[in-house]
């Protein structure tokens, strides 16, 4: 299949260089001309190491040019922070064309944002926009061109805008990612399916103190204490019951299940968690008001289920104690600069249009 790879970051080197390694023609853009100029001349290929070995990925195109890495593509693959889907968006728009799958794991309700900007750009294309609750690789780069693949997804819970694209999009997603996707409807559904905006908004800022202290603090081991277990499970409750206000059907993939031995097995399976602090690639500094569990899950991730909330009237006290925190830390008001229903074009919506827009797009 031809795939376009979006981006050049973690999430995107393990994806062309993982996709390319199952056999699919795999374009990889990035914006950084200087970055792909240099990868070209190192040879071009990505090495991926995961618990088989290393292995070298040779990608069939590395390109600045957004156009001739999208063109005649069948899947467009955007696994980058949602702080950058915006820029991303404006430059793919006029590119896009019909029966194309966009794909954003995880979005952040960025599958609106994408088909919004298509479509306020003019293209009327026939476009599918899919999004889903988290990478399908936890990963880390080693190097500028080496990619280390800790684990690999085992379901992926995916929603689909306009819904009325649905079966033709996940058939398409279920080829590349075969035995993982799981159709959970239309694209909010996907939305809040996000683990990011669950997880680590309580990480980033109950740990702020040895973030502060220490050079490097692996959040997900040392960071992740029972107090802190207990409220992010309780932040996670707030965003099951805004999908149950939503009439959106279980599984939920509660967060609990990511840490558990048994019971229903979550987006990255059993023992996810112990491999991810064994692997020490979490091991990081981190800038409390530049990281992106601040600046992206913390910012867009909450004020996005903030503002989903406020519609079904459904209270969300820890979702607003963390972005109060989290506006204070960086000086900044998170609910204004984030992503909401209103700041997307959909605060004049009610329940029954959003659910109509949802499934029928812009036509």
């Amino acid at each position: 299949m031809r795939i376009a790879v979006l981006g050049g970051g973690n999430g995107s080197f393990a994806a062309a260089g993982d996709l390319a390694l199952a056999g699919h023609e795999v374009r990889m853009w990035r914006r950084d001309k200087a970055a792909v100029a240099a990868h070209c001349k190192a040879g071009g290929s990505i090495l991926v190491k995961d618990f088989a070995g290393c292995h070298e990925a040779k990608p069939a195109l590395l390109t600045p040019d957004i156009e001739a890495a999208v063109h005649q593509a069948e899947l467009i693959l955007c696994p980058v922070p949602a702080t950058a889907q915006a820029d991303i968006a404006k430059l793919l728009a006029p590119h896009l064309a019909d029966g194309q799958v966009v794909f954003l794991p995880p979005g952040t309700f960025g599958s609106l944002l994408f088909a919004k900007t298509a479509h306020a750009a003019g293209n009327r294309a026939a476009v599918a926009y899919a999004e889903t609750g988290t990478l399908p690789w936890l990963t880390r780069k080693h190097g500028a061109f080496e990619t280390a693949i800790t684990v690999r997804a085992k379901r992926l819970p995916t929603g689909v805008f306009p819904l009325a694209r649905k079966e033709p999009a996940l058939a398409l997603l279920r080829a590349v990612f075969p035995g993982v996707i799981e159709d959970c409807g239309d694209a909010l559904s996907g939305a809040l399916m996000n683990a990011g905006p669950i997880i680590h908004p309580p990480l980033i800022i109950m740990n702020a103190g040895p973030l502060q202290h220490f050079e490097r603090w692996d959040i997900h081991k040392e960071g992740t204490q029972p107090a802190i277990r207990r409220v992010t499970d309780t932040l996670d409750k707030e965003r099951i019951a805004v999908r149950e206000a939503l009439g959106y059907a279980p599984p939920h993939f509660p967060l609990a299940n990511h840490y558990a031995a048994a019971g229903e097995e979550w987006m990255y399976g059993r023992g996810s968690h112990d491999r991810l602090t064994d692997s020490g690639d979490w091991r990081e500094h981190i800038v409390l008001t530049e990281h992106r569990y601040m600046v992206e899950d913390t910012r867009f991730g909450l004020s996005f289920l903030i503002s989903v909330a406020s519609l079904l009237g459904v209270a969300t006290p820890l979702a607003r104690a963390f972005l109060s925190i989290g506006s204070a830390v960086c000086g900044e008001d998170f609910m204004m600069s984030g992503r909401t229903l209103g700041s997307l074009g959909l605060g004049h919506l009610d329940r029954r249009a959003l659910t109509q827009f949802l499934r029928v797009g812009f036509a």
